[in-house]
């Protein structure tokens, strides 16, 4: 029986093995003595005789002879007691072995090991207050009318961590008749688990769940919060009644938001429980503005001093620590510890209720504690429960009364110590036993103070039941699960770790049914005496700067100030603030937005104004000056036709060009209706009604005065030396031949071009930031052609009215063409400068008085000179005087 017991300290082992030694000696000599008769059976007597006693002497004595001599530090009552305590230690791992006697149904509760400190109440506490709430749980069902009438409950609490118990009890209790057939259907295994309640962890849980949810037992969790276990089609049996991690993350989510902490550190334990909450916790910030700037597992082997200098280095102030209590605690101690001041600290659910951290010396230097929890519900009459079961006197074997249903060896804690330990799971605890009672309740078609006594219960049939029938109340509480198997009821608290050492409640998260979140801000002492700390990466931009990011942190960036032409639509990023979808339908609120064409702003401008459309009206001093100009040129046209009408047959109107004189007077007319259509709004007739008329009218005037030219050179040089060539153009006519092609080609390319690219209306935008210039667009591939051949006039006009400089003054009609053409050069010249000098509305004010000086230079210049001699200088509108010009010319080239 004392075999157990530590190996130097074990006298047991030496005794049993002289003894051994002793039997066998004594069996050998009674084997002999049957087999053998003769003189030598009293030596083997004696042999046998000193065989035992040197069994005592050799086996128990000579070892401690040996450590007496060879080994004396094994000698020593320091050594003896730390084999005592190391035993003591060891047997505590093993505890509350249950053994069922006379139960209908077994449950099988799983716990985790625990361990003895010298700290009161922490970790080792807690489970052995979770098994006592199990028993206190199954002993109130078993004591009830209504809950499973005369049906009784057994237990048998397993310590899942011990390597040498885990497994294979596992597999025991899965068995039927000592064996486990995993192909089998479930009904026809019979086991006797009816279902499991347990373990703690969410990594023991996936180890486990798997050989119960073959069989479809019915697994319930109380603190295994895993996201996973919601997946039905993975663990199909699986209950628990703790919320998943997803609520505690959106709890913590919550808790940034309403504090606008957007840069911030995810700490999690190197487990299953702490990945799950990283990976919950980066999906739930993806579209907010919360950046994950440092993430970290956390082990036994972590360097805390590295990972705050880590934290400290990129200035975060705020720290989510997603861990269980026993991770947490080494942390915070070490954060004291390493002088790491002055962080937000947001816990768990886990550790954000423990009850010794807030009492620690130092640790208000570390800064603000807040955390997350659900509600706790108390159990009432546990504790009175776990008193009185410490002052029974257990049996030491089952089998001594039948009343008896356990064997308990009582663990080193003290009964306050259990008492003491952090109640945050007793009603998750308390609630999975009573669902499993429930739905084992309803499968068992319990009513009227009795259950089916002649149905066979299988785990299958209770896990079948309990998502559809194991709603109660419990509590006061009404218990609902969903169809996930996570329960649909209670809620979380906030709180905050007060300046006496206490979790005080400062806010409330609901989320079945109507979201809610709140927190009572006034409740809360922050480190930073008042003000809510902050922690960002990058301050927020002023008005009308965008963010320019930097790095992979959306929270990380510079701001730059919005050019001419764009805005920041701080409409947007105020309703971002509250709705974060608005951003996704309209605008991103964080960069530079382009004003529409019609708009514009300034620098670093938060919205767009609407741009000044200018043009030039009619009702513009200076396009009313301008088309009293051109009609001016119209009456005056009409005037000098109406003179030259009358003297048609004298000398200066025959000289002039005669009939031509009156086309020539025409198409000046003709030319100023171009003038009016540069006013007003631009429209694509007005466009080509700009340049149309001057284009085509201008040419015939310049045939006109080319022909002119040439005819002048013609009668006074070419005459004499080319009579043929002089006799061919009057037979024929050659200078209405001459203006007639050159206003058909002018026609046709006109026609071709504006059939190609017409004119159009065009809005300019580039000019002015703040004004829109309209204006006609005209294309110089469809305009090139008609220009052309019009400086083509012009050049031969000038060429041939050159060549006839020298003829008689009176008679000169070269020279004032010559001159009127130069006129005409320079205005176009000096328009062309001006148009590329300046770019503003009154560029078709400046066209149309080009083009009207270009009319006014043939008038003015070519014609009013001989309306003067009509008028005012008669005697030189003579034969005679004509007549006498010639003969003088005629002389002077003669000699």
């Amino acid at each position: 029986m004392g075999k157990d017991l530590p190996k130097n300290y074990n006298e047991a082992k030496a005794i049993t093995f002289c003894l051994l030694l002793l039997i066998l000696t004594w069996i050998l000599f009674a084997t002999t003595c049957v087999l053998y008769h003769g003189k030598y059976i009293p030596i083997l007597n004696a042999l046998a005789i000193l065989s035992s006693l040197y069994s005592f002497l050799v086996w128990y004595f000579l070892p401690k002879c040996y450590i007496m001599i060879s080994e004396p530090d094994r000698n020593t009552h320091e050594y003896f007691q730390g084999l005592i305590q190391n035993y003591t230690k060891t047997i505590s791992h093993f505890i509350w072995r249950e053994i069922i006697c006379l139960v209908d149904f077994l449950i099988f509760i799983i716990v985790n090991p625990f361990f003895v400190t010298d700290q009161k109440p922490s970790i080792a506490q807690v489970i052995p207050s979770y098994s006592q709430v199990m028993r206190f749980a199954v002993d109130e069902i078993n004591n009830s009318t209504n809950l499973l009438p005369n049906v009784s409950l057994g237990y048998e609490v397993f310590d899942h961590c011990s390597s040498t118990q885990s497994f294979p009890d596992v597999v025991k209790l899965l068995s039927v008749n000592n064996l486990v057939q995993p192909w089998d259907e479930p009904h026809n295994n019979l086991s006797r688990i009816l279902g499991v309640v347990g373990p703690y962890r969410s990594t023991q849980v996936l180890s486990v769940a798997p050989l119960f949810m073959k069989d479809l037992i019915p697994m319930v969790s109380y603190a295994a919060s895993s996201s996973v276990f919601s997946k039905k089609g993975n663990f199909p049996s699986f209950l628990r009644t703790v919320h998943s991690n997803k609520i505690a993350i959106d709890g913590i989510v919550n808790i940034l938001k309403h504090f606008n902490w957007g840069w911030v550190a995810f700490l999690n334990s190197d487990d299953d429980y702490g990945k799950d909450g990283l990976a919950l916790f980066m999906k739930k910030i993806k579209d907010t503005e919360i950046c994950l700037a440092y993430k970290k597992g956390l082990n036994q082997y972590t360097d805390h001093s590295q990972t705050f200098k880590q934290i400290e280095a990129q200035k975060i102030n705020i720290i989510i620590v997603f861990a269980p209590d026993w991770t947490a605690e080494a942390l915070i101690k070490s954060a004291i510890q390493l002088n790491f001041t002055n962080k937000v600290w947001i816990g768990d659910e886990e550790w954000s209720l423990n009850k010794n951290l807030p009492k620690i010396k130092g640790i208000r230097n570390i800064g603000t504690v807040i955390g997350i929890s659900e509600q706790a519900v108390k159990v009432p009459g546990v504790n009175d429960f776990i008193y009185s079961s410490r002052r029974h006197t257990y049996c030491e074997n089952a089998s001594q009364n039948i009343h008896c249903n356990q064997v308990f060896n009582r663990s080193s804690l003290s009964t306050e110590d259990v008492v003491a330990a952090d109640p945050s799971f007793n009603f998750p605890v308390y609630t999975a036993v009573y669902a499993i009672a429930h739905a084992l309740h309803n499968a068992l078609q319990c009513g009227s103070g009795r259950c089916n006594d002649n149905m066979t219960v299988f785990p299958h049939m209770v896990s079948s039941r309990r998502a559809e029938e194991s709603n109660f109340t419990l509590l006061n509480e009404s218990i609902r699960f969903d169809e996930n198997g996570d329960p649909n009821y209670g809620s979380y608290s906030v709180v905050f770790w007060n300046h006496s050492g206490e979790a005080e409640e400062i806010g409330l998260y609901t989320f079945h049914g109507s979201v809610h979140f709140f927190i009572n801000n006034s409740k809360i002492h922050w480190y930073t005496n008042g003000e809510v700390p902050t922690s960002v990466c990058s301050s927020e931009c002023p008005v009308g700067f965008a963010k320019k990011y930097a790095g992979t942190h959306k929270c990380c960036f510079d701001c730059e100030i919005c050019p001419n032409g764009s805005y920041v639509n701080i409409t947007v990023l105020h309703n971002f603030t509250t709705c974060l979808s608005l951003m996704h339908e309209t605008e991103d609120p964080y960069r530079c937005i382009d004003c529409k064409e019609t708009e514009w702003s300034a620098a670093g401008s938060t919205s767009c104004n609407l741009r000044e459309v200018e043009y030039i009206p009619f009702t513009d001093t200076g396009a009313i000056l301008i088309m009293l100009g051109a009609w001016a040129l119209v009456g005056f046209t009409l005037a000098v036709s109406v003179l030259f009408a009358i003297n048609y047959n004298t000398p200066v109107v025959r000289s002039a060009g005669g009939p031509m004189c009156f086309l020539i007077l025409v198409c000046l007319s003709l030319c100023s209706i171009s003038v009016f259509f540069y006013f007003g709004e631009p429209t694509t007739s007005s466009c080509v009604l700009r340049f149309l008329p001057f284009l085509l009218f201008y040419t015939v005037c310049l045939a006109c005065f080319v022909v002119r030219s040439f005819q002048i050179v013609c009668i006074f040089k070419i005459a004499a030396k080319f009579p043929k060539l002089h006799s061919w153009w009057m037979k024929y006519h050659g200078q209405w031949l001459v203006i007639t092609v050159a206003f058909g080609i002018q026609a046709l390319l006109l026609l071709i071009g504006y059939t190609c690219s017409p004119p159009e209306s065009n809005k300019d935008t580039d000019l002015y930031p703040d004004k829109i210039i309209l204006g006609c667009d005209l294309d110089l591939k469809s305009t090139a052609g008609p220009v052309l051949f019009l400086l083509s006039l012009c050049f031969l006009c000038f060429i041939f009215s050159y060549m006839g400089k020298d003829l008689p003054k009176n008679y000169n009609e070269a020279k004032a063409i010559t001159f009127c053409l130069l006129l005409l050069i320079l205005t176009w010249i000096a328009f062309a400068t001006e148009y590329m000098l300046y770019h503003g509305k009154y560029i078709p004010i400046l066209n149309a008085l080009a083009i009207l000086s270009s009319l006014y230079s043939f008038l003015v210049w070519y014609f009013l000179p001989k309306c003067y001699i009509i008028i005012f200088q008669s005697h030189r509108n003579t034969h005679e005087y004509f007549q006498g010009l010639i003969q003088n010319y005629t002389k002077t080239i003669s000699q």
